[in-house]
């Protein structure tokens, strides 16, 4: 039975640990600087018998807390936003480290699926100038970054589909947005799991994609596979490689 760490202990660290048996793992360490009835600190004597480390914080703490998992030598699996601009240097550290790291902006599967839906409809789309493109993304109001890892990721994948985009822009206010920019809206309030779209308009008629999170089992199981796959290798992935090896 694989062996975790949750390295945060809120919604879905406790999501994670519900789910974990079911997947053949057990949560043998929790460490949450918030939660008094655990150590709030990473340390050896703590994760000595963890095998793979889940990273679930905050954005301002992800790159310290990877950066002590990995010179413990441990397998990670990150699943805090907010970090994108510094993903080259968690690259680096597993390189350093001779450690394995996966990260996702998103953990569903079926948000994994949606991007390669989103991709190919993009470029379909691209073949027809009439049609304009647009994204949206809704979460709760607890949700620390606006725009969201994944809202960046659809974008992107939007981006690089369309020869008529060229950037994304998600704070417009007070702004006309231009042609050859694609407005993705960030949304937060009440306590929206996750909801994202990516929208094609014409003056005739509209197209809509959406992924509708119910329940943050999706994110917590697909983490769990991560963690599973992860746990042999070295190097530094993305979800979306491990997403490539399965559907091989």
């Amino acid at each position: 039975m694989l062996r975790l760490g949750l390295i945060g202990y809120g919604k879905m660290g406790k999501m994670i640990a519900h789910l974990a048996e079911s997947k053949g793992c057990r949560v043998v360490a929790i460490i949450d600087p918030e939660d008094p009835q655990y150590p709030s600190r990473i340390n050896p004597e703590e994760l000595k018998d963890v095998d793979v480390c889940l990273e679930f914080t905050h954005p301002d703490a992800v790159i310290d807390n990877v950066t002590q998992l990995a010179a413990l030598h441990k397998k990670i699996v990150i699943g805090t936003t907010g970090g994108n601009d510094r993903l080259e240097e968690v690259s680096q550290l597993a390189t350093r480290h001779q450690t394995g790291i996966i990260y996702a902006a998103n953990f569903s599967i079926g948000m994994n699926l949606f991007n390669r839906i989103v991709a190919y409809a993009t470029q379909l789309i691209d073949k027809f100038p009439e049609y304009d493109v647009w994204g949206m993304e809704m979460h709760h109001n607890q949700k620390a970054d606006s725009p969201s890892g994944t809202a960046i990721q659809l974008a992107n994948t939007v981006l690089a589909n369309h020869s008529g985009k060229t950037q994304a822009v998600y704070d417009t206010l007070y702004r006309r947005i231009q042609p050859h920019e694609l407005h993705f809206a960030s949304i937060r309030g009440g306590s929206v799991p996750g909801l994202h779209e990516v929208g094609y308009d014409s003056q005739a008629d509209s197209i809509t994609l959406a992924h509708n999170v119910r329940d943050r089992a999706c994110l917590a199981l697909g983490a769990l596979e991560s963690a599973l796959w992860i746990h042999e290798k070295q190097g530094f992935y993305s979800f979306n490689e491990m997403m490539d090896a399965r559907l091989c």
